[in-house]
Parts: C-alpha cells; structure tokens; sequence
C-alpha cells in the first residue's frame, strides 16, 4: 500500500527513509551521503548540491504518483540527468551483477532447468544492458548539449519517447519459471526464495525507473527543447539585425540614392537621368541593393529608407 504522505522541504530526510526504506537507492543516486543526521530535506539537498525542489518531486512521485509535470518549469534538467545516470551504473554495474551471484548460489548446477534459468537471465542481462546503454549514449549526450546551449539538430526527445519501453519480459518470464518449475531443496529453496525477493525488488525499481523518465524528464526534456527553439529564433532575428545592418554600412552613396529614388516613386529611367548615369547602371545597382539587402520591393525599400534615415516618412507617399 502506498504511503499518502506529501513529503516537503522542511521533513526530516530520515523521516522519509524511516517511512519508504527503499529510498536508499535513490539516495546514492542523486548524490546524497548517509550520515546526514536530522538534517532537513532542504538542508541536506543543499549540502550534497541536490536541487531539493527536483529531489522532491522524483520522491514524491515514486512514493504515492504525485506529480502533473507537463507545465512544471521548476525542475531542474540537470539534476533529473545526474541522477538518472547514476541510476543506470548502479543497476548496471552492482544490480544485474549481484542478482547474477545470486541465482548461481541459489540454483543447482547440475540441474537443466536451472542452467536455461541462468541463460534466461543472461539475456535479460544483456537486453537491459543494451536499453541502458543506448541512452547512455544517445539520450544524455543530447540533454547535454541542451543544458550547454549547443543542441544536437538530429535527435529530439519526442525520438526517445516513441521508442521508449520497458526491457522486463524477460525478466518475468524467469521469475515464474522459477516459482513453477523449479525443484529445490530446504538449503536452495531458502536460498532461492530471497533471491526472488530480491528479483521482484529489482522489477519493481526498473518500472519506477521508466516512470520517472516518462514522466518527469521527458517533460522537462521537452522545456529545454523549447528554450532552445527560442533562443534559435532569437538569434537568427539577431544575425539578420546585425546582417542588415553590416549590408546598410557597406550600401555606396549612389546605392542610397537610387533607394531613394525608388522610395520617391521613380521608375528606373527617372532615377538614371535624376543622377546622370544609364539605365543600365541604375539597374545594376538595385541588383546590388536587393543582395546586399535581401528586400526586392519598392515597399520593403521604402521601409528600409525610413527606418534607416534615408527618407522622412512625412516626405512618403503611403
């Protein structure tokens, strides 16, 4: 039965630990140390350079399922990063190992079923592995280059969350094998029964696991997207600020005065014998005009003039 409680700030951390012990693996994997005393949620958060508000809610959620993170903006990406991948060496490099040294002790050897067991469990093994690793790689590479501010453009997180599932089939599959199958005796079958506590304790972390990244990362994954489109757009606008105003500067005197002619109303014939030169050339220059500038029309001129103080826009005709 899950407990009802909303775990806050200002809770004593061992009060959280004393009330859902299986909170200390999470612990290990957002960095926090034991010994933290009667230190506070807050206290020790900030001790360990843990963002208490994210710490919460990964907590609070894998308690009880409170949480509506689609709008969240509070949490912090970086923290949920950290901690998921620490998450994954701790099940990688100490749980499927242990689970492993587990089973051998418990299973007889010489019997068949048992070595297919062991098999079985290789193979979960190796899938989980595989699920693991490609976000390894993949998956918190691209988060980073987020929090850096140098996104990847050929990956999102909508990719990793379409493809997301869980990797356990395996895993269940063994475990009812064993309950219904497998012969032991008083030694092995003690010994076997807390090895599949343990499994079932494991099963239990990996869908919580997948919850929270579901759940809470993808949906602050998906902000950070966002702020990074933002930022894109911001800086394009800028570099065509900026770019039209490099083309204004390198415009020549005669460039300026065609624009104005054009601004004035005057076909390409007016403006050559306005300045004295061809039409051949006031043609030349508005090709040069329309590139440097990357505006075409007599309106977008016009507005270029204005803005740039070629022309009072009380001497236009609109």
């Amino acid at each position: 039965m899950k407990n009802q409680k909303m775990y806050e700030a200002d809770d004593k951390m061992i009060s959280l630990i004393r009330d859902n012990y299986d909170l200390l693996q999470s612990l290990g994997s957002f960095g926090i140390s034991l010994g933290f005393g009667d230190k506070t949620v807050r206290e020790t958060c900030e001790l360990n350079g843990v963002d208490t508000y994210t710490f919460l809610a990964v907590v609070n959620y894998t308690i009880n399922g409170y949480g509506d993170f689609e709008s969240d903006e509070q949490l912090d990406a970086r923290t949920l990063l950290l901690y998921l991948d620490a998450s994954h060496k701790y099940y990688l490099d100490f749980q499927l190992p242990f689970i492993r040294r587990e089973l051998e002790d418990s299973l007889d050897s010489s019997n068949s079923l048992a070595r297919l067991i062991l098999k079985l469990y290789d193979e979960y093994a190796h899938e989980i592995r595989r699920h693991m690793m490609y976000e390894q790689k993949t998956l918190f590479p691209y988060v980073q280059s987020l929090l850096d501010g140098q996104p990847t453009a050929d990956y999102s997180i909508e990719t990793f969350s379409k493809h997301h599932s869980a990797a356990d089939k395996k895993l269940r599959e063994m475990k009812l094998l064993i309950i219904k199958y497998l012969p032991s005796d008083g030694l092995h079958n003690n010994q076997l029964t807390a090895t599949l506590h343990d499994i079932y304790d494991n099963e239990a972390w990996l869908q919580q696991h997948a919850q929270v990244e579901d759940h809470i990362f993808v949906p602050a994954i998906r902000r950070l997207e966002q702020v990074a489109r933002q930022q894109d757009v911001t800086k394009n606008i800028s570099d065509m600020v900026l770019g039209a105003s490099q083309n204004a500067d390198a415009l020549s005197d005669r460039e300026k005065e065609v624009i104005i002619g054009v601004v004035q109303g005057m076909v390409n014939k007016e403006i050559a014998d306005h300045l004295c030169i061809s039409t051949n050339t006031v043609i030349t220059h508005r090709r040069n005009i329309a590139r440097k500038l990357q505006i075409h029309s007599p309106a977008g001129l016009t507005i270029y003039a204005i803005l740039n103080g070629l022309v009072d826009i009380s001497s236009v005709k609109l």
